[in-house]
């Protein structure tokens, strides 16, 4: 995976241009921030400073991107993002970015498993959206949370082969992409799958010929101990697997390695730092 380019990172006064907020405490920014649009990647994030009271920036993934604009989507955790959802439209933030390496795709994989669970959502948004116009992808998203999600739910009109039929709530904004989807959670919400999004993916990969199984690659972002489970699924079927890992961070461009992770190189073990190395790792190489 090619390391991505610093020329491509650039601090901008992003003016938010709407908000919408969700129950959980989540909320969905949009940011005019032009030159980190043109240059974001699936996988990619941002540094955006919440107030001019904190000096420390919070690391948020982009979840769409549009002509000059950025969708980040968070959950209130500490003060900073307390201090940020308080941001109203007309309000302007500093926006570092894009940061860090993308996801990459492989032609002879072109049936795509998406997984994402709480805040790990947007970047598997973000793949959707620029796999969905090529018609060589066949993209299939499992989403999933523990609070309420930060969409109204959608009964789905795109059945999936190998999901019963009462596992139907949808993502709205993938049903319009004609992406089909399913959600997942242990909170009973109505036609959510009573599980985790490995749960219902292992379903999925198990209701697969051989042949199809073979040509599917996986892409997560979510919490940690999902993301080990999704790579030792991966292993189990022997596919493709990248992960975004989520990870606290203080500079976000690989000067500080406050956020490094272990992992297995050519050369052995080795600390790569989450920011600039990563956030998309290859799953088997994560030491977990």
């Amino acid at each position: 995976m090619a390391r991505k380019n610093r020329n491509s990172l650039f601090v901008e006064n992003g003016e938010i241009i709407s908000v919408a907020c969700y129950p959980g405490e989540q909320f969905i920014q949009r940011i005019r921030a032009p030159k980190c649009a043109a240059a974001a990647r699936a996988g990619s994030f941002v540094h955006i400073s919440c107030d001019e009271s904190l000096a420390m920036r919070r690391p948020l993934s982009i979840m769409r991107v549009g002509d000059d604009w950025i969708d980040v989507l968070y959950k209130i955790h500490g003060e900073g993002l307390r201090l940020l959802a308080q941001k109203q439209i007309g309000d302007v933030v500093s926006v570092l970015g894009p940061i860090g390496t993308a996801f990459s795709t492989n032609p002879d994989r072109p049936n795509i498993l998406l997984l994402g669970g709480g805040v790990g959502i947007p970047p598997m948004v973000f793949l959707a959206d620029t796999l969905r116009k090529d018609p060589a992808w066949n993209i299939f998203a499992i989403l999933g949370s523990e609070i309420p999600f930060p969409f109204e739910l959608q009964n789905s009109s795109l059945p999936v082969a190998g999901i019963a039929t009462d596992i139907s709530s949808a993502m709205p904004l993938l049903e319009d992409w004609k992406i089909p989807s399913r959600l997942t959670s242990l909170q009973g919400y109505a036609g959510c799958f009573d599980g985790y999004v490995t749960e219902l993916a292992k379903h999925w990969l198990a209701s697969l010929e051989q042949s199809e199984r073979n040509k599917v690659a996986i892409y997560a972002c979510g919490p940690t101990p999902m993301l080990k489970a999704v790579a030792d699924l991966a292993a189990r079927y022997d596919l493709a697997c990248q992960v975004s890992l989520e990870e606290f961070m203080a500079c976000a461009v690989g000067g500080c390695a406050g956020c490094t992770v272990l992992v297995e190189t050519p050369d052995g073990q080795a600390m790569q730092r989450v920011c600039v190395d990563g956030p998309v790792f290859d799953a088997a190489s994560i030491v977990w």
